[in-house]
């Protein structure tokens, strides 16, 4: 009887060793700035507006969700309506589809918008455009820029106010790590004594 010897896959260990090393390198103060700032516009009756593309486009959507139901705070996802979203990349243009959104919704100075993004947008690349869009109008709206990204935090770090990057030592794992942890962190926000105003079922 011969016996296959079966090699150890690593890969699992590697993948939730720098999941685990990218939650440490989180910046707490960071994080809590963001808290303080959510707390500020809820008390002010401002909204939050979620921009993401690709996987980050998914946990807008869900983030609205529960900033919504369990903090009572005024939140919308840009890429919720599909019909406008992509008329106006059909008529307009995929790199001002976001900025022409929150432009229709009249955001202000009591307002936020969100970027969930791995790369938080760079302009010189070309990548994440309509996101550089949309932290640019923000800015001229003097509307806070919030965001949730990685690698060097691209333009979303370089001009937004309150911005949390998540760092991820292996290359290939940024997407997947920052796209993961970006729930972690949302999920901490609403779970807050300071942003929490209603529990959740479970």
């Amino acid at each position: 009887m011969t016996y296959k010897i079966v090699k150890k896959n690593n890969f699992f260990e590697e993948f939730f060793k720098n999941s685990i090393d990218s939650i440490n390198a989180l910046n707490k103060r960071d994080i809590q700035s963001i808290v303080d700032a959510l707390y500020e516009i809820r008390k002010k009756g401002g909204r939050v507006f979620f921009v993401g593309v690709g996987g980050s486009a998914g946990n807008c959507s869900h983030a609205v969700n529960d900033f919504r139901k369990l903090c009572n705070i005024e939140s919308y996802c840009v890429i919720d309506n599909a019909s406008e979203l992509t008329a106006r990349i059909n008529d307009e243009g995929w790199d001002t589809s976001y900025s022409e959104w929150l432009k229709a919704s009249n955001i202000n100075k009591k307002d936020a918008i969100f970027v969930f993004s791995v790369g938080g947008g760079n302009l010189k690349k070309k990548v994440s455009v309509n996101i550089v869009n949309a932290v640019k109008y923000a800015k001229k709206c003097k509307t806070k820029v919030l965001g949730i990204v990685s690698r060097d935090g691209g333009y979303t770090k370089k001009f937004g106010d309150n911005v949390v990057v998540i760092p991820v030592n292996k290359g290939d794992l940024v997407t997947p790590i920052s796209e993961a942890l970006q729930a972690l962190i949302w999920h901490y926000l609403i779970s807050t004594d300071k942003l929490k105003k209603n529990k959740t079922k479970w």
